[in-house]
This record gives C-alpha cells, sequence and structure tokens, in this order.
C-alpha cells in the first residue's frame, strides 16, 4: 500500500498529511462513498477552494479535475455544492431581468419549444441542470471505457464540466446585458454555443489525455462526445417538456370535467 499522500507525494506518518493538510485515507469515488461523506459534506463545507477551482476550471480544466479525482482534492472546492452555487449565482440575474443563457436555446428555431424552455428552467433550474449530468456520465463512460474511470468518477468529472460551461453561459449574460439591439444579442448567443462545445472538447482532451488513447483518437472522442451531448440536451429538454405538458393537459382536464 502507498503510504505518500495523493496530494503532494510526502511521506504520511498520521492521519494527516503534515505537509499540505490532506487526510491519509483519501478514497477513489464511488456511490457508496458519495452518499456517504461527498454529499453530506458538500452541503455544510464552503469554506475553501472556491474560487481556486473556478481559475482550474479556466485554466487546465481536464488536467485539474483528473488531479482531484486521483486524489489532490485539498485545494478543490467539493463538486456537490459548487455546482449548486454556480446555478444559483447564475439564476441571481433573474432579479435584474437577466435570462441565464444556456445553450439548449440555440439548437432550435421553434418559439413554442424555447418559450417552453424557458419557463421549464426558469421554474425548475437546479433539477433541469442536475438531471443532465447523468446522461453526460453515461456517454463520457463509453466513449472513454478504456480509461477505466468507474461510472461515479465520470459523474463527477461531468460535474465540473457542467459547471465551466455555466460560468460560460454566465459571462455570456453578463455580456449581454450592454447590447439590446437582436443583432449584437443574436452574435452572442452563438458565442455561447461555440465556446461551449470547444471547452468541452478541450476539458475532455485534457482529462484523458493520461489514459494511453492516441492524439487523434482523443480529438475524435472528445468531439463525438460533444457533440452528442448536445443533442443529449435537447432530448432531454423536450422530454422534459412533454411530460410537464402531459401533466398540465392531465390537471386541466380534471378541472374541466363536469362533477358527478
Amino acid at each position: 500500500m502507498d503510504n505518500h499522500c495523493l496530494n503532494c507525494h510526502q511521506q504520511l506518518n498520521s492521519n494527516f498529511c503534515h505537509h499540505c493538510g490532506q487526510k491519509a485515507s483519501t478514497h477513489r469515488f464511488s456511490l457508496k462513498n458519495f452518499m456517504l461523506q461527498d454529499l453530506v459534506r458538500g452541503v455544510f463545507d464552503i469554506d475553501k477552494g472556491f474560487i481556486y477551482t473556478i481559475k482550474e476550471l479556466f485554466v487546465r480544466p481536464g488536467h485539474s479535475i483528473r488531479e482531484y479525482i486521483q486524489g489532490k482534492r485539498i485545494k478543490h472546492f467539493n463538486y456537490f455544492t459548487f455546482i449548486i452555487l454556480i446555478i444559483t449565482l447564475g439564476h441571481l440575474g433573474d432579479t435584474l431581468d437577466v435570462k441565464l443563457i444556456d445553450t439548449t436555446h440555440y439548437f432550435s428555431t421553434d418559439k413554442e419549444f424555447l418559450a417552453g424552455f424557458e419557463k421549464l428552467s426558469k421554474d425548475n433550474p437546479k433539477l433541469f441542470i442536475l438531471i443532465r449530468i447523468p446522461f453526460f456520465a453515461l456517454f463520457s463512460f463509453w466513449f472513454f471505457r478504456k480509461s477505466k474511470q468507474n461510472l461515479t468518477e465520470h459523474l463527477v468529472l461531468n460535474t465540473y464540466k457542467a459547471s465551466g460551461e455555466l460560468l460560460i453561459a454566465i459571462i455570456f449574460t453578463i455580456l449581454s446585458v450592454f447590447f439590446k439591439n437582436t443583432f449584437a444579442s443574436t452574435y452572442i448567443f452563438s458565442g455561447v454555443v461555440v465556446v461551449s462545445l470547444i471547452y468541452s472538447i478541450w476539458f475532455y482532451y485534457q482529462y484523458f489525455s493520461t489514459f494511453g488513447y492516441s492524439r487523434a483518437g482523443l480529438y475524435l472522442r472528445s468531439i463525438l462526445t460533444s457533440v452528442i451531448l448536445i443533442l443529449v440536451i435537447v432530448s432531454v429538454t423536450e422530454f422534459m417538456l412533454g411530460l410537464k405538458a402531459g401533466f398540465e393537459q392531465h390537471n386541466s382536464t380534471i378541472k374541466t370535467s363536469p362533477k358527478q
């Protein structure tokens, strides 16, 4: 058994690293550890690493999150709390009549679809974003199965990736405040799509660059996974809109039906 700190590689002589302070018992991500430790800690421990994690997501996203999953965790903000805070931050703009830009808007020209998406995402912002992450994890798990990362590790890495994409959306949302004309807004909205797609490819390429893939194979997998995930976003959105419309129609039928 390796008796070195996974964060700084110093020799361990106690339950904590004397050099960086990280726990000696850093665990591999699993569903059991997520439920018993990470979820609880993520809700109550929000005292460090927030700015550092944001910086890493824009400077070296894939490399830093891979290192986090492999054990270098003391500087990073907990993934579960992080995405909840980013979602909350993004929707604070609603009080200023600024809507969080989400890439799903810009893969459809159907006004009814977009209006329904806007209402759904506003009514259920956290649920709407969080429900997509398991789909992301399943696809990255399949395309990068050679890496031997388990499904929970894919959930963690895709949670951070989704957080980075939300931060990009927030930045473009802030920019849209200064451009009220339709022409400029169209270019800003399109920019979210392009930048988010590039970010996704960059993230996956960096993360899986140490698992023995050829450069061409890694690029291909990163591109395919990112493009398919865009289609997944649209599909999940349409499913949720259909489900919501079905419930509303059912409730309307019950209210309008004559009493016996």
